[in-house]
């Protein structure tokens, strides 16, 4: 799976432990979002469809370390 740079720091920023724990972080996370913060919206769409999109094994070889560079 091809992870765009800010989806892997959002992906750093959220993770606790497992791609199934993740989404259900990201996906409440989405809840507080205003209607205005259309760009995180977007960015956390695309992550939550690409992790839907993996199996377990392939998150868990991910290597998700904020890169704030």
């Amino acid at each position: 799976m091809n992870f765009t740079y800010e989806e892997v720091n959002l992906m750093a920023l959220y993770n606790s432990g497992s791609r199934e724990r993740l989404i259900e972080v990201l996906t409440e996370m989405r809840t507080y979002l205003t209607w205005s913060e259309t760009e995180l919206r977007d960015l956390t769409d695309s992550t939550l469809d690409k992790l839907a999109g993996m199996s377990d094994a392939e998150f868990d070889a991910l290597e998700l370390y904020p890169d704030f560079m």
